[in-house]
């Protein structure tokens, strides 16, 4: 005799207006990233898994469970991860890189203490490995002994788990050199899925923790020297942009260095910066 197998099917959940304004309000108010209306098809298709783990058939029902107690406690730190956008690359904006071994690191090369840096939206890891590379590749071409720690944050508790894992597929390094991949990167015997892995000497120089860039003050464990802050204020309005900037200043050294990403600006924002190259800047 046969057995026969059910197989569950589920059906696709439609996100009505008023959920909609209900989350993208919450979300806005709370993480500053702009949810517009035009983006409703995106927000239902990336929340059906969520409403699927809970068993839950309505967003209605998801919009009462996430304003809910358990919710607040539970799933909004979920809901977060599935809306933040988390793209990025090794060696992203590769002009950055060139500041920071021409002009950033040779000011720090005969000074005693560490060079604290900030990855403050690190996403999977990509932008504080790169910057842990540069300088070590300073260090090792410059016979210098820069001590360095770096420190990453980010909304996404998941994201940040693999950014601490450091394990990419193989494609993902592709345009990094050579002798570069050679030096920084452990290979995985896996011929079916190839991967790497950050070498332990870059991945012991960086910590991490969940940190949203909302919150009225940043609990960071010291100032920083340099604080990376790229591609990530596109998603605030300008009035959110402004205060970012000025809680990260707060923690950033006078002279110290500010990096934001191509396509954002601190030009005519109330913020104590001083432009030196496109998207680099000083503290006052």
């Amino acid at each position: 005799m046969t057995q026969k197998i059910e197989v569950e099917h589920f059906t696709k959940v439609h996100l009505a207006d008023k959920d909609f304004n209900r989350l993208s309000e919450f979300i806005y108010s709370n993480y500053g990233i702009k949810m517009p209306i035009q983006k409703k098809v995106m927000l239902e298709g990336r929340l059906q898994k969520r409403l699927r783990a809970l068993g839950i058939k309505s967003f209605s029902e998801y919009c009462d469970y996430v304003f809910s107690k358990e919710g607040q406690d539970h799933e909004v730190i979920h809901m977060i991860d599935v809306v933040s956008t988390n793209k990025t690359d090794f060696f992203r904006e590769p002009a950055h890189f060139d500041f920071m071994m021409e002009h950033v690191l040779p000011r720090f090369k005969d000074q005693s203490g560490k060079l604290n840096v900030w990855s403050s939206a690190c996403s999977s890891g990509e932008e504080p490995y790169t910057i842990a590379m540069v300088i070590n590749e300073f260090n090792r071409k410059e016979n210098a002994f820069i001590n360095y720690d770096i420190f990453c944050t980010d909304i996404s508790t998941d994201i940040l788990g693999k950014a601490k894992l450091a394990v990419y597929k193989e494609d993902r390094i592709a345009n990094i050199p050579l002798e570069l991949k050679r030096r920084y990167f452990l290979r995985s015997k896996d011929k079916q899925n190839p991967s790497v892995r950050v070498v332990p000497e870059l991945r012991r120089k960086l910590s991490f923790k969940r940190l949203n860039l909302m919150d009225p003050y940043y609990n960071v464990p010291t100032k920083y020297d340099i604080i990376f802050c790229r591609n990530v204020l596109i998603y605030f309005d300008f009035a959110t942009q402004e205060k970012v900037i000025n809680k990260l200043c707060e923690q950033l050294k006078p002279g110290g260095f500010f990096f934001l990403g191509h396509s954002e600006s601190a030009i005519g924002k109330d913020v104590p910066l001083k432009l030196i190259s496109p998207t680099i800047f000083t503290r006052n």
